[in-house]
C-alpha cells in the first residue's frame, strides 16, 4: 500500500509502496478515512535531527487520525468492525499517575518513550491502513464524518486543553486574544465562542485566516504590526486580555503575547515556532502566568467530539490525496492552507 513517510530527517516527504500491517493480540487495525497534516509535522520534517528524539525515520506521518475498525487482535473488546472511531493522539507508558488520569500528553515516563505519537515517531494514518497498539486509545465517533473528525484530535483537542484552563478568567466582560489563527488557532476562535462569553481578537497575517475567524466568532481582527499591542489596550479599554494564546510561538509573537496582557492573566505559548520570553520581575504583568501546553487528554477529546457532534465546533477541511500531500506540505510551509488540509486515502 502507499504511504506517505518521512525517510530521514531534513528530507520532503515520500510516497513509498510498504507492507499493509496486521493486528496482533491487543492491537487493531484501522481503515484509515482522514489524516490531518499539522505545522508540527514540518517542524519534525525539517527542524529534527538524529540524537533530539529516541527515534529514526524511515515512518509514516499522520498524528490526527479517524476511520474504522477494520480488523481486531486476540483479546480486544468493546470495539466492532466497521465502526467508525478517532485515535487519541500521544503515547505514554500507560502506568504512571498522569497516563492513568488519561493525560498520555504528560506521561511521566516520556523519556523511556520509543515515539511521541502514531506519526511522530511509529507508523500513522497517511496510508490506507494503520495500526494502533493500544484500543483504548481509540473513540467512538457516532455521526461524525471521519474525515472532518481527524483533525479534532489534535486541532480541536490542543487549543481546547489550552483554554479549559483559563475557563475562569474568560467571564463576561472578558477579552481573549488568538495569535495566530490558522488550524489550531481558528478552532480555539470557534471553542472560545462556545465555551465562554469574553469578547476575542484574532491576531493573523493573512486577511483570508482573519476572514474566517471572524466568521466564527471572533469581534475584532488585527493583522500585527508595531502597533498591535496598543489597539489591543485600546479595545480593551486600557486593562489589557485577560487570556492569550499564542499559536505560532516565535520571537515577535511571544512579545506580542505578553504585551498583551493583564495582571492576574493568562498568556499560553501553544505554537512551537521556537521563540523564548525573558521572562522576570519587571517583563511581564504582574501575577500573569507565562505557560505552555502539549496537546490534551483523552478524556478531553471526548469533549471536543461530544462538542463537533453537537455542532459547535467544526474544523474547515481541505481534502489531499495521497498522491499530492508532499506538495500539500510545502504549501502548509508558505502559509497557503486555510483550515486543515486533510489526506483522505481512498
Amino acid at each position: 500500500m502507499d504511504a506517505v513517510q518521512l525517510t530521514q530527517w531534513k528530507h520532503d516527504p515520500e510516497v513509498r509502496d510498504v507492507p499493509q500491517p496486521d493486528p496482533g493480540p491487543g492491537e487493531v487495525l484501522l481503515k484509515v478515512g482522514g489524516a490531518g497534516m499539522c505545522h508540527s509535522d514540518l517542524h519534525l520534517i525539517h527542524d529534527f535531527e538524529a540524537g533530539m528524539v529516541p527515534f529514526e525515520p524511515p515512518f509514516t506521518l499522520g498524528h490526527e487520525n479517524a476511520g474504522w475498525v477494520e480488523a481486531l487482535g486476540a483479546g480486544v473488546s468493546g470495539l466492532e468492525v466497521g465502526q467508525p472511531v478517532a485515535l487519541y493522539g500521544p503515547t505514554g507508558c500507560g502506568r504512571c499517575h498522569r497516563c492513568v488520569q488519561g493525560m498520555q500528553n504528560y506521561c511521566e515516563r516520556q523519556a523511556e518513550l520509543t515515539s511521541m505519537a502514531a506519526g511522530l515517531g511509529e507508523d500513522g494514518g497517511m496510508a490506507p491502513y494503520m495500526l494502533v497498539r493500544d484500543s483504548h486509545r481509540l473513540l467512538a465517533l457516532g455521526d461524525l464524518d471521519p474525515v472532518q473528525a481527524a483533525p479534532l484530535t489534535d486541532a480541536g483537542l490542543t487549543p481546547y486543553h489550552a483554554i479549559k484552563r483559563s475557563l475562569g478568567l474568560l467571564v463576561p466582560g472578558s477579552t481573549a486574544v488568538v495569535i495566530g489563527v490558522g488550524g489550531l488557532g481558528y478552532m480555539g476562535v470557534q471553542i472560545l465562542d462556545a465555551l465562554t462569553p469574553a469578547t476575542v481578537i484574532a491576531v493573523d497575517t493573512r486577511r483570508s485566516a482573519l476572514d474566517m475567524a471572524a466568521s466564527s466568532g471572533a469581534l475584532h481582527t488585527l493583522v500585527p504590526g508595531e502597533s498591535t499591542a496598543a489597539e489591543i489596550t485600546e479595545l480593551t479599554r486600557g486593562k489589557g486580555a485577560d487570556v492569550v494564546l499564542d499559536f505560532v510561538g516565535n520571537e515577535t509573537t511571544m512579545q506580542l503575547a505578553v504585551a498583551s496582557g493583564r495582571p492576574l492573566g493568562h498568556i499560553t505559548i501553544v505554537g512551537i515556532g521556537g521563540g523564548t520570553y525573558p521572562f522576570g520581575f519587571f517583563s511581564a504583568p504582574y501575577e500573569a502566568s507565562l505557560a505552555t501546553t502539549y496537546w490534551g487528554s483523552i478524556s478531553e477529546l471526548m469533549e471536543v467530539l461530544e462538542m463537533a457532534e453537537r455542532g459547535l465546533i467544526r474544523a474547515e477541511v481541505e481534502r489531499v490525496s495521497l498522491a499530492d500531500a508532499p506538495e500539500t506540505y510545502r504549501r502548509l510551509a508558505r502559509g497557503e492552507v486555510n483550515g486543515r488540509a486533510v489526506v483522505v486515502p481512498a
